[in-house]
Formats: C-alpha cells, sequence, structure tokens
C-alpha cells in the first residue's frame, strides 16, 4: 500500500499556507529577499515625492517601511499569497501633486482623503462587491491587463535604468548606453536574462546584487559608511487628519478619485499576479483584497498615502515564491531597513531597473491568448486595455478605457448580447472619473 505524503510542518501550513511536499523553505525565501529588492525603491521615492508636500521626510521613510511591513504581513497571514504592499506610485504622485500642489490642500485633508477611501475599500471587500466587479470583467480585458502591466513594468525598468529617456521631439528616446546608469542597466539586464535562460534559482536577485557591486568602480554604486541607525519618529505625520472639510465637494472628489485608483489598480495587479502564481482558490483571491483595503487605512493613520500590492511582487513568484511565507520575508526585511537604510538606499535604480524589465518581460504571455480568438470585438479592446496602461502611466486608465471600448465596439457590432447590465453600469460609474 502506498504512503500518503503528509507535511511535516503544520505550523507553516497554517500560517502561511506552506506545504513542504510542494514547497521549499529556501526559496520562498529567496523569493521574498528578490520582491523586497526589486521594490526597496519606494522607501527612497516615497519620502522625497511627499516632502514636496510639505511633510517630515524622515518621518515619512519610517511610515513607508511600517505601512509597506504590515500590509505586506497582512498578505502573508491572511491571503497567504507572496504578494507585497507598500504605498503606490501612482496614488502618491496624486497625493502630493493634485491634492496638495494644485487644488491647495494640506497634506492632513489628503491623508483624511485617503483614511475614508481605505474604509469604503473594507466596506467593499467585506460586502463583496469587488469580487462582483471582478467576475463580470470580460475575459479579453483580464487579459489585457495583465500584458498591459507587463508593459508598464517594463517601461518603468527602461525609465529608471535611463535606457530610455525623455525626449521634447519625440516623447521618449534611447539614453547613454555607453557611460553611467545606461551602461550599467544594459550590463545587468544582460546578466539577468543569461541567469533567468539558464534557469539560475534567484536569478534576479544575484543579478541585482552583481550589478550593484559592478556599480562600485563605475562611480555609481555608492555604498554608505554607517550601515545601522535607529528609525527617525513618525510623529509629525501619526493620526494627522483634517476633519472640518470632510463634508465638501472636494472631499468628495478626492475619495472617488483615489477610491477609483485603488480599485482599478489593485485588481489589475492581483489578476495579474494570481495567473503568475497559478490557480487560487476564490477564498484567497477575496483576502488578497481585503488585504489591501487594511493597508490602505492603516497607512492613512501612520502618515502615508494609499498602500496596494505592488506589482514587483511578480519579481518574488519569478524566483519561486509561492506562499505567504515569501511575503513574511519580504514584510521582516522592510522593518530592517527601518534600522538599515543606508544599505537599502545604496542599491541604484540602474541595478534595480533589469529586474523589473524583465519582470515586465515575463508578463506578457497574455498576449498570445488575446489573439487565439480571432474576435476582434474581443482583440480590440484587449489591446487598447494593454497599450493605455503604459500609455497614460495608469493602470486603472487603462481598465477604464478598456472596457468602454469594450462596451461600444459590442454594442454597435452585435447588440447587447456580449454586454451585460452589470458590466454597463460598471462602466458608466468608473467613467466618472474622467469627468470627476
Amino acid at each position: 500500500m502506498a504512503k500518503v505524503k503528509t507535511n511535516p510542518n503544520p505550523i507553516l501550513q497554517r500560517i502561511f499556507g506552506f506545504d513542504s511536499t510542494k514547497h521549499s523553505v529556501w526559496t520562498e525565501i529567496g523569493a521574498g529577499l528578490t520582491t523586497f529588492v526589486t521594490m526597496a525603491y519606494v522607501l527612497a521615492v516615497n519620502p522625497s515625492i511627499m516632502l514636496e508636500a510639505g511633510m517630515d521626510k524622515s518621518a515619512v521613510f519610517t511610515a513607508t517601511a511600517i505601512a509597506a511591513a504590515l500590509g505586506t504581513l497582512f498578505c502573508a497571514l491572511i491571503a497567504k499569497l507572496p504578494f507585497a504592499q507598500a504605498p503606490a506610485m501612482g496614488a502618491i504622485s496624486f497625493f502630493t501633486y493634485t491634492v496638495c500642489v494644485s487644488m491647495g490642500y494640506s497634506w492632513q485633508f489628503a491623508l483624511t482623503g485617503v483614511f475614508l477611501e481605505g474604509i469604503l475599500f473594507i466596506i467593499f471587500s467585506v460586502t463583496g462587491l469587488r469580487e462582483w466587479i471582478v467576475n463580470i470583467l470580460p475575459e479579453g480585458i483580464r487579459l489585457g491587463i495583465g500584458a498591459g502591466i507587463g508593459v508598464f513594468i517594463a517601461f518603468l525598468g527602461l525609465k529608471n535604468g535611463q535606457i530610455v529617456v525623455a525626449s521634447p521631439a519625440t516623447f521618449v528616446t534611447v539614453g547613454d548606453l555607453i557611460h553611467g546608469d545606461g551602461l550599467l542597466a544594459l550590463i545587468g539586464l544582460l546578466l539577468m536574462s543569461v541567469l533567468i535562460i539558464h534557469k539560475v534559482r534567484g536569478a534576479l536577485l544575484i543579478g541585482v546584487v552583481v550589478t550593484t557591486l559592478i556599480g562600485i568602480p563605475m562611480g555609481i554604486t555608492h555604498l554608505a559608511y554607517e550601515w545601522v541607525s535607529l528609525p527617525p519618529s513618525m510623529m509629525p505625520i501619526f493620526f494627522q487628519f483634517e476633519w472640518d472639510k470632510v463634508f465638501t465637494i472636494d472631499m468628495l472628489i478626492v475619495v472617488l478619485t483615489l477610491l477609483s485608483m485603488d480599485l482599478f489598480d489593485t485588481l489589475g495587479t492581483i489578476l495579474s499576479l494570481t495567473h503568475k502564481t497559478g490557480k487560487i482558490s476564490q477564498k484567497s483571491f477575496n483576502r488578497a483584497l481585503l488585504c489591501d483595503a487594511l493597508a490602505t487605512t492603516t497607512g492613512a493613520c501612520l502618515g502615508t498615502s494609499t498602500v496596494g500590492t505592488y506589482v514587483e511582487s511578480s519579481a518574488g513568484i519569478q524566483a519561486g515564491g509561492r506562499t505567504g511565507l515569501t511575503s513574511f520575508v519580504t514584510a521582516l526585511l522592510f522593518l530592517s531597513a527601518l534600522f538599515v537604510a543606508p544599505i537599502f538606499l545604496s542599491i541604484p535604480s540602474a541595478a534595480i531597473a533589469p529586474a523589473l524589465i524583465l519582470v515586465g518581460i515575463s508578463m506578457l504571455g497574455g498576449m498570445t491568448s488575446i489573439f487565439k480568438s480571432e474576435d476582434l470585438t474581443e482583440i480590440i479592446p484587449a489591446v487598447i486595455t494593454t497599450i493605455m496602461i503604459p500609455f497614460t502611466f495608469s493602470i486603472a486608465n487603462g481598465i477604464i478605457l478598456g472596457l468602454i471600448s469594450y462596451c461600444v465596439v459590442n454594442i454597435l457590432t452585435s447588440g447587447f448580447k456580449k454586454v451585460s447590465w452589470q458590466l454597463l453600469i460598471l462602466t458608466a460609474l468608473i467613467s466618472l472619473r474622467f469627468v470627476l
């Protein structure tokens, strides 16, 4: 009689969903390290941007690290998935440049908007409204979202590595690949590509470390002299809300815009990550959505903008991460960054950029499935979704424009056979974002 394989690590199974008959502890740890390294830039970028909103840069650094750690810990313990969270780049820009700089409101007002949006997000998650939204999304749009995010990530990598740069004549052009960051990023890209092709475990992490070391003699990597320091105080921004303007039109606009961005950025990101991870249960999917909502609300209390699931989690998944143990390791590293921030901030963008490019490339597989149907009413909206995500620099915009095109194309060609009333209502509601 054949022996039944049992899981000798019931504690890891219960806490993280780890099954030693399917998963490797060292692979999960390596994946957590890889995810952290590819998204550690947020620890430097977020404080710098929010400084322009008038916030204390050191306090924002601490809030960013703790918010990322807590959000990622939620993913580890509640969803048991290898997803990592941190303040979202799009929301950070909206927070600073739209609410504070353009509209002229205080950062306390903006934090209040983030908090209220997070509460609404939790309600959406608990009531199952987000699940309903996911289920009515057409398959072509779902595939287009994953491919679009892949192109978006690859473009971010090319931009951060200065392989492509801004051009007043053509918007973007090729950067300097003979000197500086462009050359280092290109070296890293070739190195990581070779490691991946040879199926080397932890290829992205190895590539980032080696590329960082190569950057030392090039004068790009600058190692810090002081490696350990106490975390800066978070008190200047902790629980700093402005309640007297809650019932205003501007607050309504801010909350609705943040909700729209958070909802569709999260849906798009989680859909693409679950595709990379493999089939997961509906329960885990719903919990992943709830983790995002909880992280946003917690982040607002700490003093940072909307926290969301990061597409860079794909780096850890690519490295073999499949359970909550991966995200647990990432969360611990975010906490450790509070004390050894100078080390992590020594990793140059040119060393991280190649990992983003390769992660983006790995997510383009959905494009093959999109064209298999040969149905233009599915292909056109899917491709619009794919190209508008990077071209508008927004996952949310890409999804909205893709849905609008899907409804219009299908109604004009075949009536309402493929367009449900639920999809029409959803598309109409989210399209208000462009009006507001």
